[in-house]
């Protein structure tokens, strides 16, 4: 096990009592006790909050446009394969403009984690309504109430049979990291989207709240279930649960390819005469 503090400290931009400061003490726990050192560990984002992560962790980082947290990542874990990926977004970033790339993300099955902070509200733009807000709810956008049925992003994994689907808690910092820790081990794509407060703009799903309505799946949930996994899904309400839902095993982004095929081109020496060769074609 690392000591966390090898992942840095830093100033962070965030709200007192934000849960993004939980979720990024969690990431940094996680890293630790799986003893992965900082330049093996690849933070890619996004645009928001959440996406302020990879400033303020020491690891590889990128921080890209709003809606595209995973298209990079999933380059980055196929380019080289000995890094641990992991993108840390929002949910108006990866379910709202980038909701696209989850759908293929999930498909696609490449060996990474997506890290949803999930505060079922806009926070950097200031409390629109996200694609996780409940309908009905009053914001500044929506006077009269959010009119959109709300999407369901674990649901929705696992009506696709994303190889790991799994909700947590900001507020339960034990859980969180033994979830990403799950996470992080299971081959292929994987989605840990996390509940957690917007002191500032979500005055309705609070700390609070979520303490209230939150509790641990036991190990009598079977994971390899899946219409058990969609029933606890779409559980949501005076209870939800939290823990891992889904896992299901098919072979990540790869795994179809000789083993010769596939290593990190990064540490591949470079070919200069070949290299010279491709250069003359455009002199």
């Amino acid at each position: 096990m690392r000591d966390i503090n090898d992942y840095g400290h830093y100033n962070e931009a965030w709200c007192p009592g934000c849960g993004n400061f939980d979720i990024l003490k969690a990431l940094k726990q996680t890293l630790a006790e799986l003893d992965i050192p900082p330049h093996k560990a690849a933070i890619i984002s996004g645009i928001g909050q959440a996406a302020k992560i990879p400033h303020y962790i020491t690891a590889n980082g990128f921080n890209g446009l709003h809606g595209r947290a995973l298209p990079p990542a999933q380059a980055v874990k196929i380019v080289n394969p000995e890094l641990t990926v992991i993108a840390p977004s929002g949910d108006g970033c990866m379910y709202g403009e980038g909701g696209n790339h989850f759908l293929a993300a999930i498909r696609r099955n490449v060996d990474m984690v997506a890290l949803v902070h999930d505060n079922q509200v806009y926070g950097l733009t200031k409390g629109q309504a996200s694609p996780t807000t409940l309908e009905g709810q009053i914001t500044k956008t929506q006077p009269m109430g959010v009119t959109n049925a709300p999407f369901n992003p674990v649901e929705v994994a696992i009506s696709m049979r994303a190889n790991f689907v799994a909700r947590s808690f900001s507020g339960n910092i034990p859980h969180l990291v033994e979830t990403l820790k799950a996470a992080v081990k299971h081959p292929g794509f994987a989605l840990v989207d996390v509940f957690q407060p917007c002191v500032s703009f979500n005055k309705v799903n609070t700390f609070g709240w979520y303490k209230k309505r939150c509790y641990e799946l036991g190990e009598e949930h079977d994971s390899t279930n899946w219409d058990a996994a969609i029933q606890k899904a779409n559980e949501f309400g005076d209870k939800i649960p939290i823990g891992v839902l889904f896992t299901n095993n098919r072979p990540a982004y790869g795994g179809h390819l000789p083993k010769e095929l596939v290593y990190p081109l990064g540490t591949e020496k470079v070919d200069s005469i070949a290299f010279k060769k491709v250069v003359k074609k455009y002199c």
